[in-house]
């Protein structure tokens, strides 16, 4: 056959395709009520394997077995989205356990940040509620944590991001191991400057220390200069007191030109940062799971068997029900090797219908899918 008569011989197989494709859908619509009507879950893993191997076995050819077991994997997949939708319908979702309020409460509140006074996380404190708390240090972002989980801060504020340097890895881990709740989000624009002692000048400084972000937020200043020691430490401002604290003119800090007045330093270089638009995105967590009315980002993690395709088929559901994706992350799962934890964040509000239906699809699919806020 030519180039045309393939294509018209083409068309007419997908026209039956169609129409099975048609018939198909009826008969799952039939499953669904079923299903909903007895109670019973829309994912059933052991099926669908014994459908992926029966179907292999109809078809010769190794690239034909795994194509048709692809294409049945994506008709399935399409099936339990439909049903999924259905039961949605019917009002037959799963309790999301979030609760919606008008606004956050945030007079009078204690909020916990890591670090000491002038640090940027202080900052993010001070920008985001104006005032109207009581901020509070606290030595690690560990602590910030556990003090809101028990109730004895009412918020705590971690960064979770960096424009440059990318994700604050050990905060996504703190998601996992505390049961809080992120309920905002707030930018700080980043402006590293070199501190020092008041009688101090750039040509004495021989360590500088500071946060291990920071310290790789200025790696080009710190390339060029590889006679200065690196010395990391918890915090900017930590390590803009530690300067006053040693009074050692030969000493040098990476903090924030804030941190600089605060503890009567020197700015001996300003603007350090390879990047002039550096920001850094910190969240705003309590122990209750609440979210405000015009929250547009939530966050969730998962986790996923070690198989091939897991990830994709679990992000089809945010593509069926048109939710915008704006991030994911992975961890390694402890204990677990080559076993990751997904962290991702998606654009819409938990009372939004095709949130909620996307969000149903991924707890029933992945394995200890939990949202951890919405804001």
């Amino acid at each position: 056959m030519d180039l045309q008569e393939c294509r018209m011989k083409l068309d007419e197989i997908d026209g039956q395709l169609v129409r099975l494709f048609e018939e198909r859908m009826k008969i799952c619509k039939n499953v669904a009520e079923y299903k909903i009507s007895v109670g019973k879950p829309v994912y059933d893993g052991e099926r669908e394997k014994q459908k992926l191997s029966a179907v292999g076995s109809m078809v010769y050819g190794e690239y034909n077995q795994t194509a048709i077991r692809e294409l049945f994997t994506q008709i399935m997949t399409i099936s339990r989205r439909y049903q999924y939708r259905m039961m949605a319908e019917q009002g037959k979702q799963q309790e999301l356990g979030y609760r919606q309020v008008e606004k956050l409460p945030v007079d009078g509140v204690r909020v916990v940040y890591q670090g000491v006074e002038g640090a940027y996380s202080h900052g993010a404190a001070q920008q985001f509620f104006c005032g109207q708390a009581e901020l509070c240090p606290v030595p690690a972002f560990e602590d910030a944590m556990q003090q809101v989980q028990e109730g004895k801060a009412d918020y705590a504020v971690l960064p979770i991001e960096n424009s440059s340097a990318g994700a604050v890895i050990d905060n996504y881990d703190l998601q996992i191991k505390y049961a809080n709740h992120i309920v905002a989000e707030t930018f700080v624009k980043v402006n590293h400057a070199l501190l020092g002692m008041p009688d101090a000048e750039f040509s004495d400084i021989r360590t500088v220390f500071s946060h291990p972000q920071a310290l790789m937020q200025c790696s080009r200043f710190l390339g060029s200069h590889k006679d200065i020691r690196q010395v990391s430490l918890e915090n900017t401002a930590v390590a803009a007191k530690k300067i006053v604290e040693d009074g050692d003119r030969t000493q040098a800090a990476i903090a924030s030109e804030t941190a600089g007045e605060k503890y009567g330093l020197k700015v001996l270089q300003p603007c350090l940062q390879d990047s002039k638009n550096n920001t850094t995105r910190f969240i705003v967590l309590s122990n209750r799971p609440i979210y405000r009315k015009d929250a547009s980002k939530v966050s969730i993690t998962f986790e996923l068997p070690h198989r091939s395709g897991t990830l994709y088929n679990i992000l089809g559901h945010f593509i069926f029900n048109g939710v915008n994706m704006r991030m994911i992350e992975s961890r390694p799962i402890p204990g677990r090797s080559w076993e990751y934890r997904f962290f991702v964040d998606i654009e819409g509000n938990l009372s939004d219908a095709a949130i909620q239906n996307a969000l149903n699809g991924v707890s029933a699919e992945a394995q200890n899918m939990r949202i951890l806020g919405n804001y």
